[in-house]
């Protein structure tokens, strides 16, 4: 067996199957088989793998699927893969494999080593995962950080399967709040040239990051600000505010590990382009050409009556064409742009740039803006490009299961790199994608430095650091083992037949999951996937170290069988590169030693 992914192996086995009957007359030339799959049984006392061939096919072939199912059976229990097949309900078919089948699965894995899982799905595809975004208003909170953690694996993910990934930061530089962020700092200048600001007023931002701002604008203009109007002072101020707040956000992603490749300033779409019109004015002026922009009026927001509501004529685009629930103002009662034009602008630059694949991974306030984003890229791309909105949904910061207090620096929040600079990075990043993205998640300080099973990520770390203890144990009991098991030659010689225990073929069928999984979690954008599976490899492998400490001939390490001692290493050894792999999937470390 030659392929990464035994699952894919299986597939084309049916499929070729298939072939077989097509070629005796069974099955009709040409049918199409591309709903047919091979995947894990629901129940696993049923084998190995189940595949729908026949009730996907039944129908185009004009056979019942239980006929179908017969005939196709016969054909696979002729594969030199496969032990047994039973047909099963109204014509599913379950299939389990010798245990060669599993043990050359576990030499693949052990011979690519850090390349296993790694898959071409994308095709090289470029593809655009916008996470994080968050305002440049003052230090990043432990919501930014689920979003940021979510976004930075999907964005390894997808790499890891073969797409072209571009990491991006939208900058909301414009709009009233960075109108609030430059006021508010003008109010710590003036408190660093020594005057008495008193309470910060309601309105603007209270908290003390703000102080180094207001110095180094003193520093930098001295007396000069104080007296002049704002009109003046504010874009000189503006700008070093937002300056300052973004090397902030950057320094606060680098202790999670995270780097944009690219930041995009929301304020350069108001901008002329080229000495042109700007970007914003140049998307409804493309709009209009295409014929997607009227002059109309809206129902009334939800919960309003019409005797609350006063109708107005705006200018409209045509978003229920594209699938939203209504049509979208594209500019203001006033003329001004509708809030959402400028994320229309920016859509229509990603999709200029080559993207036609958009990930925009939001925080849970903006769950309404998925039909209208969808709907927005499908106008500006004439439905050639498709934005998957993934919404992070909240974190309740616990600690010991109580609610933690504010932080007195944000005066507002707890900041992200307050929960990294106590628990880690790793802590951090892992249990941030030990959840699907749309549900509620509790972290829980206290929790994640536990050193029990409770705790996931000291769970599949110190899976891995327990098969780095038990190599060098090995090779205190049996110094000339090879540094090296992946070595054609080793994995050759291996005696993986010797592998009898059902907790030890577990252990095996779990590992050649690993690639199906990275696939799966790939397509579906779903990088909690490769946690929750990590957490199960992580717990047979501790399970049958556990079995061992019971049960002596179960051990990992014999002392007087160096054959049965180095078909267990292998073992382990594919446990610990699937470990290392999936963790850094996630950006987490895999440590060799754990204190």
């Amino acid at each position: 067996m030659a392929a990464d992914n035994i699952f894919a192996e299986m597939l084309d086995r049916v499929r070729a199957a298939n072939d077989a009957l097509i070629a005796d007359g069974v099955l009709p030339a040409g049918i199409d088989q591309s709903r047919v799959t091979v995947e894990p049984p629901r129940d696993p006392t049923h084998g190995d793998m189940a595949t729908n061939a026949a009730m996907v096919l039944a129908k185009d072939a004009g056979r019942k699927p239980r006929d179908l199912a017969e005939a196709l059976a016969e054909k696979l229990r002729g594969d030199d893969l496969v032990a047994k097949v039973d047909v099963a309900g109204p014509g599913f078919i379950n299939l389990t494999l010798k245990p060669a089948a599993w043990f050359a699965a576990l030499r693949h894995a052990v011979g690519l080593g850090a390349q296993y899982g790694r898959s071409d799905i994308g095709g090289g595809a470029p593809v655009n995962v916008e996470y994080v975004s968050a305002n440049p208003t003052g230090p990043m909170h432990i919501g930014h950080c689920r979003g940021a953690a979510f976004g930075d694996a999907l964005a390894n993910l997808l790499d890891f399967t073969g797409f072209k990934v571009t990491r991006e930061y939208y900058i909301n530089d414009a709009g009233a709040q960075i109108e609030v962020l430059a006021r508010s700092a003008y109010l710590r200048y003036r408190e660093a040239l020594g005057e008495d600001i008193g309470a910060i007023p309601d309105g603007l931002y209270p908290g003390d990051y703000l102080k180094p701002v207001g110095a180094a604008l003193a520093a930098q203009y001295g007396e000069a600000l104080r007296d002049q109007p704002e009109a003046d002072w504010l874009p000189l101020v503006r700008r070093t505010s937002i300056d300052m707040m973004m090397a902030l956000i950057r320094d606060d992603l680098a202790a999670l590990r995270i780097e944009h490749e690219l930041f995009f300033s929301e304020q350069s779409l108001h901008e002329s382009h080229n000495g042109g019109p700007s970007k914003i004015a140049e998307t409804i002026a493309f709009l209009d050409r295409q014929g997607l922009l009227y002059r109309g009026t809206l129902p009334p927001p939800k919960g309003k009556v019409m005797e609350d509501w006063e109708p107005r004529e705006l200018l409209l685009l045509r978003a229920t064409q594209f699938g939203d629930d209504v049509d979208r103002p594209v500019l203001k009662s006033d003329g001004t742009p509708a809030y959402i034009i400028p994320d229309i602008a920016y859509h229509r630059d990603k999709f200029e740039r080559g993207f036609t694949h958009l990930i925009d991974v939001l925080g849970a306030d903006h769950a309404g803006y998925v039909k209208r984003l969808e709907a927005a890229v499908a106008a500006i791309s004439d439905r050639k490009a498709e934005v998957d909105v993934k919404v992070v949904q909240l974190v309740r910061l616990l600690r010991a299961g109580e609610p933690v207090k504010m932080s007195k620096r944000a005066g507002e929040f707890v900041t992200l790199r307050e929960v990294v600079d106590e628990v880690g990075p790793d802590a951090v990043r892992f249990m941030m994608l030990n959840r699907k993205n749309d549900a509620v998640l509790d972290f829980d300080l206290a929790k994640v430095v536990e050193q029990s099973r409770d705790n996931p990520v000291f769970y599949v770390q110190y899976a891995h650091a327990r098969g780095q203890s038990v190599f060098r144990n090995a090779r205190a009991a049996f110094p000339d083992l090879p540094d090296d098991f992946a070595s054609p030659a080793q994995l050759r010689d291996a005696a993986l037949e010797r592998l009898s225990d059902p907790a030890e073929i577990a252990l095996v069928r779990r590992i050649a999951l690993y690639p199906r999984v990275v696939e799966a979690a790939s397509l579906a954008h779903e990088p909690h996937r490769i946690a929750f599976y990590l957490f199960d490899l992580a717990s047979e492998f501790h399970a049958l170290y556990t079995l061992g400490n019971a049960t002596p001939h179960l051990r990992f390490i014999i002392q007087n069988n160096r054959q049965l001692t180095v078909a267990r290493l292998v073992l382990i050894q594919g446990v610990v590169t699937v470990l290392a792999s999936g963790l850094a999937v996630l950006g987490v470390e895999a440590p060799d030693e754990m204190r």
